[in-house]
C-alpha cells in the first residue's frame, strides 16, 4: 500500500489515532505508539484555540509531547478565524507541533448550539475564513481537517467542505461517516467516504467510523478507496489495536489476543503513566477509572469486581484487585465491537436561524469555544 503523506510526514501504515477528549492524552498515545512500534500518527486531545492563545495552564499541559513523539500532532477547535490564526501562528513560531488538525466534527449539543464543531461547515464562508487563516499562519506545518457528513440528512455539507478545503490549501481530510444528528449511533456511511475521495482527488482522504478491528480498517480502504483510516472508539481499552493495524497493513504477523493477565498488565501501566503525567498517583488512578469497563469488556470477572476496579484509588489497590481475579482467562469471544458512546439523537441543537443562510457568518460567538471534544 502507498504510504499516507501528510505534508512532509510519511505515515506508514496509514493509520491515525483520533483525538478524543480525556482519552488521547500523552499516556494513552504512549501506549498506542508502543504497540505499533512507533508507526502511525497519534493526535493529541482537542485543544481550544482561545485557551491556547491565552496560555491556559491545563491547555499548555495537554500540548506537551514526549520527546519520542514524531511527528507531534495537535488538533485545534476554533470558531473565530482571527483566534484560529493566532493559535496556529503560535504553534508554528514556538515549534509546539509538527502537524495541525482542525476539528469540525464535534456533535456535542453545547458546541453545536453555539455554531461550533459539526455545525460550522454549514456556514461555507466562515469555514473558508477559518481554513485560510490556519493555512496562512501555519508556515511549513501541514494543516488537515476532520469533519462529519453534515448536520443531518437534509443538511449535508461534506462535499462542499471538501472542495473549500482543497481550495484553501488543506493537506488532507478525515471524514466521519455520520451526521451530527446520528451522534455515534447507527452505522457509519462508508459510501460517503468513497464519494469524498472522488470529489477531492488532489489530497488524501481518511475514513473514520466503525473501525473496531484491523480487518475493518482493511475493508474500509478496499471498499472506499480512502488513503488511510482514523481510529477512535475502536481503540478504547484496546491500545494493542495499533499493533494489529501495523500487522494488517504490512501483511505480517497475527493479531493480538491477550489473556486477562496481559490485559491487567497494560491496565496497570496505563494507570501508572497517567499518575506520572499528572504528577499524582491517586489522581492518575482516578482518571484511569473510565477505562476499566473498556479494558475488561468480555472477560468473566463479575459486576462486583468491575465496580471495585472502577473505584480504586491507588496503584497497589488496583493491582491487588486484579490479582484476585482469574488472570488465566483467554481473550474472550465477542470482546471486540462497539465501545464508548453509541447513542444517536434526532435533533441537533443549533443557534437560532442557523440554517436560514449557509453563507451568512452571523451567529458564532467567542463563547462557542468550549473545552469539549469528539467527532
Amino acid at each position: 500500500m502507498t504510504q499516507l503523506q501528510i505534508g512532509p510526514h510519511a505515515v506508514q501504515p496509514p493509520v491515525v489515532l483520533a483525538p478524543m477528549a480525556g482519552i488521547t492524552n500523552a499516556p494513552f498515545r504512549t501506549l498506542c505508539r508502543e504497540f505499533s512500534g512507533g508507526k502511525g500518527l497519534f493526535v493529541s486531545e482537542m485543544i481550544t484555540t482561545r485557551a491556547l492563545v491565552e496560555r491556559n495552564e491545563k491547555t499548555m499541559q495537554l500540548i506537551h509531547f514526549d520527546e519520542t513523539e514524531k511527528p507531534r500532532s495537535i488538533q485545534l477547535y476554533g470558531v473565530d478565524p482571527d483566534t484560529v490564526g493566532k493559535a496556529v501562528r503560535m504553534i508554528a513560531e514556538e515549534d509546539l507541533a509538527d502537524h495541525i488538525d482542525l476539528n469540525f466534527g464535534c456533535p456535542v449539543p453545547k458546541v453545536t448550539r453555539k455554531g461550533g464543531g459539526s455545525a460550522l461547515p454549514y456556514k461555507r464562508h466562515l469555514l473558508r475564513s477559518i481554513l485560510r487563516e490556519a493555512v496562512t499562519h501555519a508556515g511549513d506545518l501541514p494543516v488537515t481537517m476532520k469533519m462529519r457528513k453534515g448536520i443531518d440528512d437534509d443538511h449535508i455539507t461534506y462535499l462542499d467542505a471538501g472542495r473549500i478545503a482543497v481550495e484553501e490549501g488543506v493537506t488532507a481530510i478525515a471524514l466521519h461517516g455520520r451526521t451530527a444528528a446520528q451522534h455515534y449511533g447507527g452505522t457509519a456511511d462508508w459510501d460517503a467516504i468513497a464519494r469524498l475521495k472522488e470529489a477531492v482527488p488532489e489530497i488524501p482522504v481518511l475514513g473514520n467510523g466503525d473501525i473496531w478491528s484491523a480487518d475493518d480498517a482493511l475493508r474500509m480502504v478496499r471498499e472506499t478507496g480512502c488513503d488511510g483510516v482514523v481510529v477512535g472508539r475502536g481503540c478504547l481499552g484496546r491500545p494493542w489495536l495499533f499493533g494489529d493495524l501495523v500487522a494488517a497493513f504490512e501483511g505480517t504477523g497475527t493479531y493480538a489476543k491477550p489473556t486477562f493477565k496481559e490485559v491487567a498488565a497494560v491496565m496497570l501501566r496505563h494507570a501508572t503513566l497517567l499518575g506520572e503525567w499528572i504528577g499524582d498517583e491517586a489522581r492518575g488512578v482516578i482518571d484511569f477509572r473510565k477505562h476499566v469497563a473498556w479494558y475488561t469488556k468480555g472477560f468473566a470477572i463479575g459486576s462486583e469486581s468491575r465496580k471495585k476496579l472502577a473505584i480504586a484509588s491507588s496503584l497497589d489497590e488496583l493491582d491487588a484487585l486484579m490479582s484476585d481475579l482469574d488472570l488465566d482467562q483467554p481473550w474472550p469471544a465477542g470482546a471486540d465491537g462497539p465501545r464508548g458512546r453509541t447513542s444517536g439523537r434526532n435533533r441537533v441543537v443549533l443557534p437560532d436561524g442557523w440554517l436560514d443562510d449557509p453563507y451568512d457568518r452571523a451567529g458564532v460567538t467567542a463563547d462557542a469555544e468550549l473545552d469539549t471534544s469528539g467527532g
